[in-house]
């Protein structure tokens, strides 16, 4: 039951990176070809929440506290 948690967390880490990288290139291009319809520092906000979530959920965090 623990692995499954583990697991869980590493998959949504995963999705969560995805899915702000492909946010961040849609706005880079868009500063490229049509820079009024940017939002880079809505990516650069949702880089910094996937951070501090990545941080806090860390699965490699929670192993080596169990193991203590």
């Amino acid at each position: 039951m623990k692995t499954s948690l583990k697991n869980q967390y590493t998959i949504t880490n995963q999705i969560l990176i995805a899915v702000v990288s492909s946010v961040l290139g849609y706005n880079i291009y868009q500063a490229i070809v049509n820079p009024e319809r940017s939002h880079l520092i809505l990516s650069l906000l949702l880089i910094m929440m996937t951070y501090i979530m990545v941080e806090k959920y860390d699965s490699n965090k929670q192993s080596e506290n169990e193991s203590e």
